[in-house]
């Protein structure tokens, strides 16, 4: 049985154009991008290349693109590289990342305070309750642009604007990036985050986008690359896969989009007629509601069917898929986005995340769900 692949937030399959962009860099313009000599000077073109073209799509200088191994490393970079030195005050979204989540709680261990901004039933932050959590002292604020469980779209340039510059601003664009227009300059953030595995570019390598003027404490020394932020021998053939991936993303998105949301469209038609009760978590994108979501992630609960076991009868069934992000997939604890949106245990407890990709047709998405139903009708079965 072939299987599907409905797990596109963990990682997406490597495009062949975005793989013949990397080969050349790895076999014959191999040199260390660092080096004087010819063969480094040709590397150091095409990352340099590579940089500028990344900026242009994202809206930023070329300068203020600094590639890291990943999100992870760019969301760790950001955090601790801005705060400074405790005490202080940091306050983010309760639905981040567990590679914000984490740090920020490394950080309040340390000796900051760390406050949550509440989310609503959709788990949208709400804009204007930033006033009301800011102090004197606050020094970062972290919210993420989509949410990697729901999809739903933060309210960054509110945010940022209520701010004002009172403190640095983060954000993790892990899940938007290659999947809808994103503006470096225009979101008004200090740092954001990427990473090229979400949009069918290489693993291992991501960037952080720093904003001209903003100071950022390196985590590693050793080395003059990258002024400093993130020393070290930059990998040229995964930044020139990066920017492949960007831009065929960047080109093609109106595209992409579009066919994204015909997809989700049908899948959840097809699971509300034959496998009810479902329950779909996080922002409805039909227009009435006024409410944004990326549309390549659905989360879905199946009311009376255990997440793990659902899990692993569509993974028999040829049906990839997850429970939540792939950072926490080994946890058996709720997950902490749907607790602070406030989901019901029942709900919460049978929640599955199917995310999509461009390159899935309806045939892919017309089977699945014809895979989902029958697993979810014969786990319902068995508990009669």
């Amino acid at each position: 049985m072939d299987c599907i692949y409905l797990d596109n937030n963990a990682t997406t399959p490597l495009l062949p154009a975005v793989w013949e962009s990397m080969r050349p860099y790895l076999t014959e313009t191999f040199g260390n991008p660092a080096s004087a000599h010819a063969v480094g000077r040709q590397a150091r073109r095409a990352l340099e290349d590579a940089r500028e073209a990344i900026a242009a799509h994202l809206g930023a200088a070329a300068e203020e693109v600094i590639f890291t191994s990943g999100a992870t490393e760019a969301n760790n970079l950001a955090l601790f590289g801005l705060c400074g030195e405790p005490p202080g005050h940091l306050l983010a979204s309760p639905i981040e990342h567990p590679s914000v989540a984490e740090p920020l709680r490394q950080l309040s261990a340390g000796g900051f305070a760390l406050d949550l901004l509440p989310v609503d039933g959709h788990g949208l932050v709400h804009a204007p309750s930033l006033a009301e959590h800011l102090r004197p002292d606050t020094r970062l604020v972290a919210v993420m642009l989509a949410n990697h469980e729901t999809g739903a779209l933060q309210p960054i340039r509110p945010l940022t604007e209520g701010l004002a510059g009172r403190a640095r601003f983060h954000c993790d664009a892990t899940q938007a990036i290659g999947k809808i227009p994103v503006h470096f300059h225009d979101l008004g953030v200090d740092t954001l985050a990427l990473s090229a595995h979400k949009f069918h570019g290489p693993k291992g390598i991501g960037a952080l986008l720093l904003r001209r003027g903003v100071k950022l404490r390196p985590r590693t020394w050793g080395g003059h690359q990258q002024h400093g932020h993130r020393p070290g021998t930059e990998p040229v053939a995964l930044a020139v896969g990066l920017a492949c991936a960007l831009d065929c993303a960047c080109r093609e998105m109106n595209d992409r989009l579009a066919h994204v949301r015909r997809l989700r469209e049908h899948f959840l038609a097809q699971l509300q007629v034959h496998a009810a009760p479902i329950v779909l978590n996080g922002p409805d994108d039909r227009r009435d509601t006024g409410l944004l979501g990326i549309p390549h992630t659905i989360n879905v609960s199946f009311p009376g069917v255990r997440a793990d076991l659902l899990l692993m009868n569509l993974d028999l069934a040829g049906v990839a898929c997850s429970t939540g992000s792939a950072c926490s997939s080994g946890s058996l604890l709720p997950s902490p986005v749907l607790q602070a949106m406030g989901v019901a245990d029942a709900v919460r407890n049978s929640a599955m995340r199917f995310s999509l990709s461009p390159l899935l047709t309806l045939h892919d998405i017309e089977e699945a769900a014809r895979r989902i139903v029958d697993v979810v009708r014969r786990l319902r079965f068995r508990l009669i």
